[in-house]
């Protein structure tokens, strides 16, 4: 783990500027740009707004549109990010076959780019709080903390998936099918508090799920985080990290033979 970490301090101007560079890449060609890191989340917020408060009529929540982009954008980056990094070393080419290049920036890259595209969007909540008059509390402060924990957490996943990528190519169609599910399964589109008891523990048991939550709380809510809940989602993410290192660790000298 603090082999990895080391790493990637030492190339974190290749990190970043492979980073800049996939953020361009994304948006290439395109006439508006980075308006589209504004667009993408407001056209899903349009479509699940008219399904689920118009044509199934959800009103028990209000101002239910900046609560479910409080949940969604977070949502966008763990899905997004996890895909895009576990295809990232079995796609990565003559990269990973270069002795010098460190294989897991690739991961981390495709980590940090989709984290990009989530602070990107932070202004377009930020002024949907506005218009809805919805004003920022001081535990908006407690979103570097929320992001430092989500940062970890995906890179654990990341190094685990990318890893086994390279051997069982089905790993990436699987994951975007598990995706799929676990979207619904986490507190996005309907409040925590509407999920009955016997099925809470798909809230308790799912870490996304729990850092949605805290989002929601320190953004919407204007209340303080669960502390309790940050020192578990912590201890997660710290192990899931040290697993990710280990397993990266374990199978990157034979990547470029795999690939």
């Amino acid at each position: 783990m603090f082999r990895i970490l080391k790493e990637l301090w030492k190339f974190r101007s290749l990190v970043s500027a492979l980073v800049i560079r996939h953020l361009r890449a994304r948006y290439r060609g395109s006439v508006l740009g980075f308006l589209w890191s504004f667009l993408n989340p407001l056209c899903l917020i349009l479509v699940y707004a008219l399904v689920f408060k118009y044509y199934i009529r959800f009103q028990e929540v209000e101002n239910y549109t900046v609560f479910m982009l409080s949940g969604l954008l977070p949502w966008i980056w763990f899905s997004s990010g996890i895909l895009d990094a576990t295809s990232s070393i079995s796609s990565g080419g003559s990269l990973i076959t270069k002795a010098i290049f460190p294989p897991h920036v690739l991961p981390t890259v495709a980590v940090l780019t989709n984290m990009a595209n989530f602070l990107l969007s932070l202004p377009l909540l930020v002024s949907l709080m506005i218009f809805y008059n919805i004003h920022l509390s001081i535990y908006i402060l407690y979103i570097p903390v929320l992001l430092l924990i989500q940062i970890f957490f995906m890179l654990g996943l990341s190094f685990i998936f990318s890893s086994l990528n390279v051997y069982v190519r089905d790993i990436q169609h699987i994951m975007s099918n598990i995706f799929s599910l676990l979207f619904f399964l986490c507190p996005i589109v309907y409040p925590a508090d509407k999920v009955p008891a016997q099925f809470s523990f798909t809230l308790s048991l799912n870490p996304i799920s729990r850092l949605i939550i805290n989002y929601q709380k320190v953004i919407i809510n204007g209340v303080s985080p669960d502390f309790k809940d940050l020192l578990i989602l912590a201890s997660i993410s710290f192990v899931t990290f040290g697993i990710g290192c280990l397993v990266f660790n374990k199978f990157r000298d034979q990547f470029a033979e795999s690939i």
